[in-house]
C-alpha cells in the first residue's frame, strides 16, 4: 500500500494530532538511538507535547552532561552578550504589545456583540475580530463532530453487542415439556 505525501501543516482533529506526536515521537527516539549506536555519537533530544509534557533522551551519559558540554563548546561561537541580550527583550514587548492590542479587539468585540455599542469598532478591528470568529468556529465544529464521532463508535459497539447476543440459536431440549407458560394463567 502506498503512502500518500504529508501535507507539513497542523493536524486540526485533536485526536488524529496526539496519535501522529506518539507515533512520531517514537520514530524520532528511535532514529536517535540508532544514529548514537552506529556512529557512536553522543545524543540528545529534547520534546515538549502540546501539553508541556517533556520527553527526552540522552545516548550516553545524562542530558545534564550534554547540555554542560554543549554550553562549553558554544560559548566561543556566541556574539557579545549586549546584542543578545537586547534582542530578545525586544521580541517580548513586541509580542506583549501584538497580545495586548488582540486582547483590546477582542474585548470591544464582545461589547459590540452583546449590544455595548458605546465604543464602535473599526473597519480593521471588524476584520481582526471574524477571523478569530472564523477560528473559534472551527474550533468548535472540530470538537462537536469528535464528540458525535465517539457517540456513533459507542452506539455501533451496542448495536454490535445486541447483534452477538440475538445471533443464539435455539436451545431445543429432549423433554415433553414445553418450556413456555400459558397466558391464560396471567390474565386478571
Amino acid at each position: 500500500m502506498a503512502r500518500g505525501k504529508v501535507q507539513m501543516k497542523r493536524i486540526e482533529n485533536s485526536v488524529h494530532r496526539q496519535v501522529t506526536f506518539c507515533k512520531r515521537r517514537s520514530g524520532l527516539l528511535k532514529k536517535a538511538k540508532e544514529l548514537s549506536v552506529l556512529c557512536d555519537a553522543e545524543i540528545g533530544v529534547f520534546i515538549f507535547s502540546a501539553h508541556g509534557k517533556l520527553y527526552e533522551l540522552a545516548t550516553k551519559g545524562t542530558m545534564q552532561g550534554l547540555i554542560e558540554r554543549y554550553m562549553k563548546s558554544s560559548r566561543g561561537t556566541q556574539p557579545e552578550p549586549a546584542a543578545s541580550e537586547t534582542q530578545p527583550d525586544m521580541d517580548v514587548k513586541e509580542e506583549i504589545n501584538m497580545l495586548k492590542q488582540e486582547i483590546e479587539i477582542l474585548q470591544k468585540g464582545l461589547r459590540y456583540m452583546f449590544g455595548g455599542r458605546a465604543a464602535e469598532m473599526a473597519l480593521d478591528e471588524l476584520i481582526e475580530l471574524e477571523k478569530h470568529l472564523k477560528i473559534w468556529i472551527y474550533q468548535i465544529r472540530s470538537t462537536k463532530m469528535d464528540i458525535m464521532f465517539k457517540e456513533i463508535q459507542q452506539l455501533r459497539n451496542k448495536v454490535e453487542e445486541n447483534i452477538v447476543i440475538t445471533n443464539f440459536a435455539p436451545i431445543t431440549t429432549n423433554t415433553p415439556y414445553p418450556l413456555t407458560i400459558q397466558n391464560e394463567i396471567f390474565q386478571y
